[in-house]
Protein backbone atom coordinates (compact mmCIF):
# COMPACT_ATOMS: atom_id res chain seq x y z
CA UNK A 1 0.00 0.00 0.00
CA UNK A 2 1.60 3.41 -1.02
CA UNK A 3 1.35 6.33 1.03
CA UNK A 4 -1.46 7.86 -1.19
CA UNK A 5 -3.36 5.04 -0.92
CA UNK A 6 -3.16 5.63 2.81
CA UNK A 7 -4.21 9.30 2.61
CA UNK A 8 -7.43 8.87 0.89
CA UNK A 9 -8.58 5.69 2.97
CA UNK A 10 -10.66 6.19 6.10
CA UNK A 11 -8.68 4.86 9.56
CA UNK A 12 -9.48 0.98 9.98
CA UNK A 13 -10.37 -0.53 13.07
CA UNK A 14 -7.47 -1.46 15.50
CA UNK A 15 -6.12 -4.24 14.80
CA UNK A 16 -7.10 -4.96 11.15
CA UNK A 17 -4.68 -5.42 8.79
CA UNK A 18 -4.36 -2.46 6.05
CA UNK A 19 -3.79 -4.98 3.53
CA UNK A 20 -6.88 -7.87 3.01
CA UNK A 21 -6.83 -10.73 0.47
CA UNK A 22 -10.01 -11.28 -1.00
CA UNK A 23 -11.64 -14.67 -1.82
CA UNK A 24 -14.86 -14.85 -4.35
CA UNK A 25 -16.75 -17.77 -4.52
CA UNK A 26 -18.82 -17.35 -7.81
CA UNK A 27 -21.99 -20.07 -8.78
CA UNK A 28 -24.72 -19.21 -10.87
CA UNK A 29 -27.97 -18.28 -8.84
CA UNK A 30 -25.10 -17.13 -5.04
CA UNK A 31 -27.94 -19.15 -3.49
CA UNK A 32 -26.45 -23.13 -3.38
CA UNK A 33 -23.09 -23.26 -3.62
CA UNK A 34 -21.19 -20.25 -3.46
CA UNK A 35 -22.96 -19.39 -0.07
CA UNK A 36 -22.00 -22.78 1.61
CA UNK A 37 -18.93 -22.95 0.23
CA UNK A 38 -18.22 -18.60 1.34
CA UNK A 39 -19.65 -19.75 4.91
CA UNK A 40 -17.52 -23.31 5.12
CA UNK A 41 -14.64 -21.12 4.10
CA UNK A 42 -14.80 -18.60 6.67
CA UNK A 43 -15.67 -21.10 9.44
CA UNK A 44 -12.38 -22.74 8.66
CA UNK A 45 -10.52 -19.86 8.39
CA UNK A 46 -11.52 -18.59 11.81
CA UNK A 47 -10.74 -22.24 13.26
CA UNK A 48 -7.39 -22.26 12.59
CA UNK A 49 -6.49 -17.86 12.91
CA UNK A 50 -9.03 -16.81 14.88
CA UNK A 51 -9.12 -12.98 15.23
CA UNK A 52 -6.06 -12.89 12.50
CA UNK A 53 -8.33 -14.41 10.14
CA UNK A 54 -10.03 -11.17 8.95
CA UNK A 55 -6.71 -10.96 6.99
CA UNK A 56 -8.67 -13.40 4.58
CA UNK A 57 -11.87 -11.29 3.52
CA UNK A 58 -14.37 -14.28 1.93
CA UNK A 59 -17.36 -13.19 -0.54
CA UNK A 60 -19.52 -14.84 -2.72
CA UNK A 61 -21.87 -14.06 -5.90
CA UNK A 62 -23.81 -15.14 -8.87
CA UNK A 63 -23.77 -14.96 -12.62
CA UNK A 64 -27.49 -15.28 -12.60
CA UNK A 65 -27.61 -14.08 -8.62
CA UNK A 66 -31.05 -13.63 -7.18
CA UNK A 67 -30.17 -10.13 -5.36
CA UNK A 68 -31.21 -9.70 -2.10
CA UNK A 69 -32.73 -13.50 -1.89
CA UNK A 70 -32.02 -15.69 0.96
CA UNK A 71 -29.82 -18.54 1.40
CA UNK A 72 -31.81 -21.84 0.14
CA UNK A 73 -33.39 -23.48 2.84
CA UNK A 74 -31.20 -26.78 2.55
CA UNK A 75 -27.68 -24.82 1.80
CA UNK A 76 -28.95 -23.08 5.58
CA UNK A 77 -29.93 -26.56 7.32
CA UNK A 78 -26.58 -28.04 5.99
CA UNK A 79 -24.55 -25.32 7.05
CA UNK A 80 -26.54 -25.88 10.82
CA UNK A 81 -25.42 -29.38 10.54
CA UNK A 82 -21.00 -28.10 10.10
CA UNK A 83 -21.78 -25.83 12.75
CA UNK A 84 -21.29 -22.86 10.51
CA UNK A 85 -22.99 -19.82 10.33
CA UNK A 86 -26.11 -19.04 8.19
CA UNK A 87 -27.04 -16.00 9.29
CA UNK A 88 -27.55 -12.74 7.96
CA UNK A 89 -26.61 -13.97 4.12
CA UNK A 90 -28.09 -11.81 1.19
CA UNK A 91 -27.97 -13.38 -2.52
CA UNK A 92 -25.53 -11.07 -4.53
CA UNK A 93 -25.44 -10.23 -8.69
CA UNK A 94 -22.11 -10.57 -10.16
CA UNK A 95 -20.62 -7.07 -10.87
CA UNK A 96 -17.27 -6.05 -12.65
CA UNK A 97 -16.32 -3.76 -8.78
CA UNK A 98 -16.83 -7.23 -7.08
CA UNK A 99 -14.60 -9.28 -10.02
CA UNK A 100 -11.74 -6.22 -9.56
CA UNK A 101 -11.74 -6.16 -5.79
CA UNK A 102 -11.00 -9.96 -5.86
CA UNK A 103 -7.68 -11.35 -5.53
CA UNK A 104 -8.56 -14.87 -6.02
CA UNK A 105 -11.77 -16.08 -7.52
CA UNK A 106 -13.21 -19.69 -7.11
CA UNK A 107 -15.80 -20.96 -9.04
CA UNK A 108 -18.46 -23.70 -9.15
CA UNK A 109 -17.99 -24.85 -13.17
CA UNK A 110 -15.55 -23.89 -15.84
CA UNK A 111 -18.88 -22.17 -17.29
CA UNK A 112 -18.68 -20.24 -14.23
CA UNK A 113 -15.00 -19.58 -14.45
CA UNK A 114 -15.20 -18.74 -18.04
CA UNK A 115 -18.25 -15.99 -17.24
CA UNK A 116 -15.85 -14.07 -14.65
CA UNK A 117 -12.66 -13.60 -17.31
CA UNK A 118 -15.14 -12.70 -19.93
CA UNK A 119 -15.77 -9.69 -17.49
CA UNK A 120 -12.49 -8.64 -18.05
CA UNK A 121 -10.29 -6.70 -15.55
CA UNK A 122 -7.25 -9.17 -15.84
CA UNK A 123 -9.11 -11.98 -14.04
CA UNK A 124 -7.29 -14.72 -15.76
CA UNK A 125 -4.35 -15.59 -13.77
CA UNK A 126 -6.47 -15.53 -10.38
CA UNK A 127 -9.63 -17.19 -11.63
CA UNK A 128 -10.27 -20.89 -11.56
CA UNK A 129 -13.12 -23.29 -10.31
CA UNK A 130 -12.57 -24.62 -6.79
CA UNK A 131 -11.57 -27.80 -7.70
CA UNK A 132 -9.27 -27.18 -10.39
CA UNK A 133 -8.05 -24.57 -7.40
CA UNK A 134 -7.30 -27.85 -4.94
CA UNK A 135 -5.79 -29.52 -7.68
CA UNK A 136 -3.15 -27.37 -8.46
CA UNK A 137 -2.54 -26.12 -4.30
CA UNK A 138 -1.85 -30.38 -3.92
CA UNK A 139 1.32 -29.46 -5.93
CA UNK A 140 2.38 -26.63 -4.79
CA UNK A 141 5.51 -26.75 -2.01
CA UNK A 142 4.20 -24.48 0.85
CA UNK A 143 7.09 -24.66 2.22
CA UNK A 144 8.16 -22.40 -0.22
CA UNK A 145 5.33 -19.83 0.67
CA UNK A 146 5.85 -16.95 3.04
CA UNK A 147 5.04 -17.81 7.17
CA UNK A 148 2.00 -16.09 7.86
CA UNK A 149 3.54 -15.27 11.18
CA UNK A 150 1.01 -11.80 11.54
CA UNK A 151 -1.84 -10.83 9.55
CA UNK A 152 0.17 -8.99 6.90
CA UNK A 153 2.43 -12.22 6.32
CA UNK A 154 -0.99 -13.98 5.91
CA UNK A 155 -2.23 -11.72 2.63
CA UNK A 156 1.21 -12.12 1.43
CA UNK A 157 1.09 -16.26 1.80
CA UNK A 158 -2.53 -16.13 -0.17
CA UNK A 159 -1.00 -14.03 -3.12
CA UNK A 160 2.03 -16.15 -3.65
CA UNK A 161 -0.29 -19.44 -3.12
CA UNK A 162 -2.23 -17.39 -6.25
CA UNK A 163 0.65 -16.89 -7.96
CA UNK A 164 1.90 -20.34 -7.96
CA UNK A 165 -1.42 -21.73 -8.81
CA UNK A 166 -1.69 -19.70 -11.90
CA UNK A 167 1.86 -20.37 -12.92
CA UNK A 168 0.90 -24.48 -12.81
CA UNK A 169 -2.51 -24.05 -14.67
CA UNK A 170 -1.42 -25.69 -18.00
CA UNK A 171 0.65 -28.39 -16.55
CA UNK A 172 -1.23 -30.03 -14.42
CA UNK A 173 -4.62 -31.11 -16.49
CA UNK A 174 -7.62 -32.35 -15.02
CA UNK A 175 -8.20 -36.25 -15.71
CA UNK A 176 -11.71 -35.65 -17.11
CA UNK A 177 -14.40 -33.29 -18.19
CA UNK A 178 -16.44 -33.12 -14.65
CA UNK A 179 -13.28 -32.94 -12.27
CA UNK A 180 -13.27 -29.48 -11.83
CA UNK A 181 -16.66 -28.61 -11.33
CA UNK A 182 -19.40 -28.93 -8.24
CA UNK A 183 -22.32 -29.90 -9.81
CA UNK A 184 -25.76 -27.52 -8.91
CA UNK A 185 -27.71 -29.19 -6.06
CA UNK A 186 -30.61 -26.15 -6.36
CA UNK A 187 -34.37 -27.88 -6.26
CA UNK A 188 -32.59 -31.41 -4.86
CA UNK A 189 -33.06 -33.47 -1.83
CA UNK A 190 -31.25 -32.88 1.41
CA UNK A 191 -29.31 -35.87 1.31
CA UNK A 192 -27.91 -34.41 -2.57
CA UNK A 193 -26.68 -31.04 -0.84
CA UNK A 194 -24.71 -33.35 1.87
CA UNK A 195 -23.23 -34.93 -0.77
CA UNK A 196 -22.06 -31.42 -2.62
CA UNK A 197 -21.36 -30.31 1.00
CA UNK A 198 -18.75 -33.01 1.58
CA UNK A 199 -17.71 -31.97 -2.05
CA UNK A 200 -16.93 -28.78 -1.36
CA UNK A 201 -15.30 -29.33 2.10
CA UNK A 202 -12.90 -32.13 0.58
CA UNK A 203 -11.82 -29.44 -2.29
CA UNK A 204 -11.71 -26.51 0.38
CA UNK A 205 -9.43 -28.50 2.94
CA UNK A 206 -6.29 -28.42 1.15
CA UNK A 207 -6.94 -25.04 0.58
CA UNK A 208 -7.59 -23.69 3.26
CA UNK A 209 -4.34 -25.29 4.70
CA UNK A 210 -2.18 -23.91 1.88
CA UNK A 211 -3.70 -20.49 2.51
CA UNK A 212 -3.17 -20.74 6.12
CA UNK A 213 -0.30 -23.22 7.05
CA UNK A 214 -2.14 -24.41 10.01
CA UNK A 215 -3.28 -28.48 9.31
CA UNK A 216 -7.15 -29.03 10.33
CA UNK A 217 -7.90 -29.81 13.40
CA UNK A 218 -8.05 -33.95 14.51
CA UNK A 219 -11.31 -34.91 12.30
CA UNK A 220 -14.10 -35.77 13.99
CA UNK A 221 -16.96 -38.44 12.22
CA UNK A 222 -16.10 -36.12 9.37
CA UNK A 223 -15.63 -32.77 10.04
CA UNK A 224 -12.21 -32.44 8.31
CA UNK A 225 -12.62 -28.66 8.14
CA UNK A 226 -13.13 -27.95 11.72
Amino acid sequence: MSPADIGIRAPEPPGRPRQVFRILHVSTGNVCRSPITERLTRQALTERLGSAAHGLVVESAGTWGHEGAPMEAHAAALLAEYGADADGFHGRELLDEHVIEADLVLTATRDHRAQVISMGHSAGLRTFTLKEFTRLVRAIDTATLPVAESPEGLVERARALARAAAALRGWLLAPNAEADEVQDPYGAPLPYFRSVGEEIRAALDPVVTALTGVPPRPARAGRALR
